[in-house]
């Protein structure tokens, strides 16, 4: 029986004392009996989690009633066993490494696109102004190779730090056509968009939430394979359990 509730969030948001902050959630999720990681930078926080559900969904609500993190959105998944062995909780320079100090998602999101308009727009093959649909998968290589996007551009990545100098070099593939960046919940492909905006592609959008909220929504359309997600569950296939 899967009765072990798994969620991942994040969310950018300026953070003036991360370190401060460990404390108080590293004792609040350790207290509830959770397991995962928890990551926080000044730019904001990525979290894992896994326990009982009633125990996740009191630290979220914990969590949520800090003002900085009131609009923090979850993706779920469940599993017959917790896939993580610790919690930990670390303060990083970024929470996801870009080296790119110039991207601030806080100071501005980058325009998002919703997993049933990505479907439509895969299902007739252009947006809705007639611009041809390309995804980009902002992910690194071996996570690819688990599943991605029928046709998705694959720049075959090592870490996502190798985001910046990828684009330079692949730049002009996109012009012209609609991008939309995706991820496996939301962090990089919202990173990712928001250097393409600034390196003059004008119709760039990040998949909002993600392939786990794509999976949530549309039962994974236009999707061929599983999402690799960073725990001992390896990899969730569109129904959002562990593949086998």
């Amino acid at each position: 029986m899967n009765s072990i509730l798994n969620v991942s969030a994040c969310r950018f948001v300026t953070l003036d004392d991360p370190q401060a902050l460990r404390g108080a959630l590293a004792q609040q999720a350790a207290a509830l009996g959770l397991l995962g990681t928890i990551l926080l930078a000044c730019e904001g926080i990525n979290l894992f989690l896994a326990g009982p559900p009633d125990a996740v969904r009191t630290f979220l609500r914990q969590l949520r009633a800090d003002t900085r993190f009131a609009g923090l959105q979850a993706r779920e998944s469940w599993s017959a066993e917790p896939p993580f062995r610790k919690l930990r909780v670390k303060v990083k320079r970024e929470i996801i490494r870009m080296n790119h100090p110039a991207i601030q998602p806080a100071a501005g999101r980058a325009p998002a696109v919703d997993s049933l308009t990505v479907k439509r727009w895969l299902d007739q093959g252009h947006d809705d102004e007639g611009r041809p649909v390309v995804t980009l998968d902002t992910r690194n290589a071996f996570e690819v190779d688990h599943g991605t996007f029928v046709g998705a551009i694959d720049w075959r990545l090592n870490k996502f730090s190798e985001f910046p100098g990828a684009l330079q070099a692949h730049r002009s593939e996109l012009e012209g056509k609609t991008v939309v960046s995706s991820c496996t919940g939301g962090i990089r492909c919202e990173k990712a968009a928001i250097l393409m905006r600034e390196a003059g592609l004008d119709s760039v959008w990040q998949l909002d939430g993600g392939i786990l909220r794509y999976f949530e929504d549309t039962g994974g359309a236009h999707f061929r394979g599983n999402c690799f997600v960073f725990d001992e569950r390896e990899a969730l296939d569109p129904d959002l359990v562990p593949a086998t």
